[in-house]
């Protein structure tokens, strides 16, 4: 799979040419981000289904905190039925530095997507659904058949995520970009290959910040939002990897916490830059995505795409072409 990433930091009709032109370029599939400041993603993804026809379309991905998983559920019920069966379920514990503000904490977060996963396999399966964990549903079902089978991904970057992910899902959306991560979660993949049903297949998806542009400064800069949304909420062993500081990781998730935006992304450092970002011209991001592709099966261009992200569909279009595993 080849996919890239929309951001609702821009509105819906435009996210949708995005999406037409990701489907022209021949990508596979569009996720959608969520962050409660910006627009509404599955308004989004609604949008994109009525004007495209083949590419896959899902949440990129959603939580299941601040929208009920049940009704998570259903509204990826509803976007497969309006996409004719091209929906994909992301699913994960969200942004540290932007849930928190809505007064939720991770203590949960991996049994949280664990249960809202296998509650919505359940639901799209027909069936009426009691469950008491990290959530309460009491006789909960769906009054409408799904259309198409629903794949499931698991937003993932830490160990037990990961190895939960590669149990239990069709695949993870691994948060990272730089060939060290893969490689990393790809051995957390292998080691619960024995755990996964008999015969069904994973998808190591890398989930990665892509910057492009034939301007390669300009790519750099535009890469800086992302990357300080991407270390605020790296734990610890992945800041580790890069050696990256922790109190300054943390100082970026403090300061996007209090909506101070320039000053976290005037504190990302280079090292940030390297780990969480492939940025650089077309043929740079061509090089870095083949060095991912030794480890991950599916590639996910994720925000900022570049400086101009019409020019940078095309661009990466282009990179993706070039890339023998494509």
């Amino acid at each position: 799979m080849n996919a890239i990433e929309l951001t609702p930091e821009h509105p819906v009709a435009q996210l949708s040419d995005f999406a037409v032109q990701a489907e022209k370029q021949e990508f596979d599939a569009v996720f959608v981000s969520h962050h409660y400041n910006n627009r509404d993603q599955f308004m989004a993804l609604a949008e994109m289904a009525n004007r495209t026809e083949d590419v896959l379309l899902g949440p990129g991905i959603a939580n299941p905190y601040e929208t009920h998983p049940v009704t998570l559920a259903s509204r990826v019920g509803t976007l497969s039925e309006m996409s004719d069966g091209r929906a994909v379920f992301g699913v994960g514990p969200g942004d540290k530095s932007t849930i928190r503000n809505l007064g939720f904490d991770h203590d949960d977060a991996l049994r949280r997507v664990l249960e809202t996963l296998k509650v919505a396999e359940r639901l799209w399966d027909g069936e009426r659904v009691d469950h008491d964990g990290t959530f309460e549903a009491v006789d909960a079902g769906l009054n409408y058949d799904i259309v198409g089978e629903i794949p499931t991904y698991v937003g993932a970057q830490g160990p037990h995520m990961t190895r939960m992910a590669a149990k239990h899902a069709d695949g993870a959306l691994y948060n990272g970009a730089h060939p060290k991560d893969l490689a990393w979660a790809q051995e957390q993949v292998e080691k619960m290959a024995d755990e996964r049903v008999p015969d069904t297949e994973f998808d190591l998806a890398a989930y990665a910040s892509v910057s492009v542009a034939e301007d390669a400064d300009a790519a750099r800069e535009a890469a800086r939002p992302p990357v300080a949304f991407v270390a605020s909420g790296s734990p610890p062993p992945v800041l580790d990897r890069h050696g990256i500081d922790h109190g300054v990781a943390a100082d970026v998730g403090d300061a996007i916490s209090a909506g101070e935006f320039e000053r976290a992304f005037g504190l990302v450092t280079d090292a940030m830059l390297e780990a969480f970002c492939i940025t650089g011209t077309p043929e740079d991001v061509a090089d870095r995505v083949e060095a991912l592709r030794e480890h991950a099966d599916s590639v996910v261009f994720a925000s900022p795409l570049g400086p101009d992200i019409e020019d940078a569909i095309g661009l990466l279009g282009a990179a993706t072409d070039r890339s023998p595993d494509a």
